[in-house]
């Protein structure tokens, strides 16, 4: 168990950079993929878990991370890459791994000062 998880907010940043980082992998798969005839392009959910986790209260329950099938129409090649919409995607989603990565360090920080002595 990390710092991170120790307690439930670590538990869901920990969980959100999961999250995130896998998606940032679908995306950089689709992009790699923009010509090749017959690939379907994919998506990332983790936010539906992550949430129900949260109402749950339980930061630390384990992240059910899906990849599930885009539904941007198919093509003459038979791909359904959209790189406007995966282009999109990427910016989202590295604004989004930035604002995670701020408030982890802004946590830690928040700990580090906890445990000073005074």
């Amino acid at each position: 168990m990390s710092i991170f998880s120790a307690d439930g907010v670590g538990g869901v940043l920990a969980s959100a950079l999961d999250g995130i980082s896998a998606r940032q992998n679908v995306i950089a798969d689709n992009i790699a993929n923009v010509d090749t005839p017959n690939f379907r392009a994919s998506s990332i959910d983790f936010e539906t878990s992550l949430r129900e986790a949260v109402a749950r209260g339980d930061g630390n329950a384990s992240l059910r991370i899906e990849t599930l099938p885009t539904a941007t129409p198919v093509g003459l090649n038979g791909n359904n890459v959209d790189l406007r919409k995966e282009t999109m995607a990427a910016m989202q989603s590295t604004f989004q791994y930035q604002l995670v990565t701020r408030s982890v360090t802004d946590r830690l920080a928040d700990l580090r000062v906890a445990a000073e002595p005074f």
